[in-house]
C-alpha cells in the first residue's frame, strides 16, 4: 500500500485566554484537541461540522497558517511541524489554499495579473515573460479571460473572484489544495458552476484536495471521504457512501436526519439534539458530546471514547461501540 500524501497525527491546537490587568494566562480554549486522519493522493476528504468545531483552524495547521500547540503533519514525507519558517515557504509551493471569502482574500488595490503573479514572484517559477503567459494561461483554464488581467477584484462578481481564488491556488502547480468553505459565501446556481470547475481540474491537474464545508450536500457532491468533527474532536471518518447511508455516531446521524429531501413520502427516522453547543474554552468531561446525546450513557461523561476502526474503513469514536472504549 502507498504512503498517503498527508497524514495528520495527533494535532491540537490551544489558544490561551488572557485576563486581568497583567494579561495572566486564565485558561486555554482547545479549538483542534487531539485529531488523527491521512489523504491519499488524488482524492478529496471532506471535513464537517458547525461553526466553530475547528475544521478552518485545522486547515490554516496544515499549511503552518497557525503553529499547532502538539501533533504531527506529514506531508509527502516531509514532516511539516519542524521545519523553519523559510523552508515551510518553499513546502507552501505544493500545498495552497482557497480561501472561503473571495471578497477578503484579494488586494483591491493590485490587478488580477499582480495577484495572480505574486506566487510565481515568490518561488521565482519563470521568466517574466512566462509568468504573464502562466496568468493568462490559468485564467482561461478557470473559465474567466485573458483580458481580465488588467482589471481590480471589484470589477468582478463573487463567483468571478472565487474562480481567481483558484487560479491564484494553481499558479505553482500544487499537489495538495486546502479549500476552506470555497462556497458558502456564494449564491447556489454560482455554487454549483464552482463545485463543477473544481472535479474538472482535480481530473485534469490529479490535484488532490481538502474540502472544509458545513453544508451536507456540498460535500456529498465533491469528496470521496468524509471526517465530522465537533468541538475540537473527529467525531467520525467514513467513505461518502457510507456515511451518508448508514452514520454510526449520533452526531452524524442527526446533522443528516436535519438536511432536507425534496420528496414529500420520504420519511427518515429523526435524531433530535437539543441544547447548545458547549464552550471549547471549558468542554465537557468524557465524551464531548455526551450533553447533547440522546443515547448518552454513564461512561461517557467519565471516558473519552477511543477514535477506532469499526467497519472497514469506517471509524469513530462513541462508546456505543466496543472497538471505541478505552482498553
Amino acid at each position: 500500500m502507498t504512503e498517503p500524501l498527508l497524514k495528520v497525527e495527533g494535532l491540537k491546537k490551544y489558544f490561551p485566554v488572557t485576563g486581568g490587568m497583567f494579561g495572566r494566562v486564565k485558561g486555554q480554549v482547545k479549538a483542534v484537541d487531539d485529531i488523527s486522519f491521512y489523504v491519499n493522493e488524488g482524492e478529496t476528504l471532506g471535513i464537517v461540522g458547525e461553526s466553530g468545531c475547528g475544521k478552518s483552524t485545522t486547515g490554516r495547521m496544515l499549511m503552518r497558517l497557525l503553529d499547532p500547540t502538539e501533533g504531527k503533519v506529514t506531508f509527502d514525507g516531509q514532516e511539516l511541524t519542524s521545519l523553519s519558517a523559510s523552508e515551510m515557504r518553499k513546502a507552501r509551493r505544493d500545498i495552497q489554499m482557497v480561501f472561503q471569502d473571495p471578497y477578503a482574500s484579494l488586494n483591491p488595490r493590485h490587478s488580477i495579473e499582480k495577484i495572480l503573479m505574486e506566487p510565481l514572484n515568490v518561488h521565482n517559477i519563470g521568466d517574466p515573460k512566462e509568468r504573464k503567459r502562466k496568468v493568462y494561461e490559468f485564467l482561461e483554464i478557470v473559465g474567466l479571460s485573458s483580458y481580465h488581467a488588467k482589471r481590480y477584484p471589484h470589477q468582478f462578481s463573487g463567483g468571478q473572484r472565487q474562480r481567481i481564488g483558484i487560479a491564484r491556488a494553481l499558479m505553482t502547480n500544487p499537489k495538495l489544495i486546502i479549500a476552506d468553505e470555497p462556497v458558502s459565501a456564494l449564491d447556489v446556481s454560482i455554487q454549483a458552476q464552482v463545485l463543477n470547475l473544481m472535479q474538472d481540474l482535480q481530473r485534469d491537474l490529479k490535484l488532490t484536495y481538502i474540502f472544509i464545508a458545513h453544508d451536507l450536500g456540498v460535500v456529498r457532491h465533491i469528496s470521496d471521504r468524509v471526517g465530522v468533527m465537533y468541538l475540537g474532536n473527529m467525531a467520525e471518518l467514513a467513505d461518502t457512501e457510507s456515511l451518508y447511508e448508514k452514520p454510526l455516531h449520533p452526531y452524524t446521524q442527526a446533522l443528516l436526519s436535519a438536511v432536507p429531501v425534496p420528496d414529500p413520502d420520504f420519511v427518515r427516522e429523526e435524531v433530535v439534539i437539543k441544547g447548545d453547543v458547549p464552550s471549547p474554552a471549558n468542554p465537557p468531561s468524557g465524551c464531548r458530546f455526551h450533553t447533547r446525546c440522546p443515547f448518552k450513557m454513564d461512561i461517557c461523561s467519565q471516558e473519552i471514547p477511543r477514535f477506532a476502526e469499526v467497519e472497514p474503513g469506517h471509524s469513530v469514536a462513541c462508546h456505543l461501540y466496543e472497538e471505541c472504549r478505552p482498553q
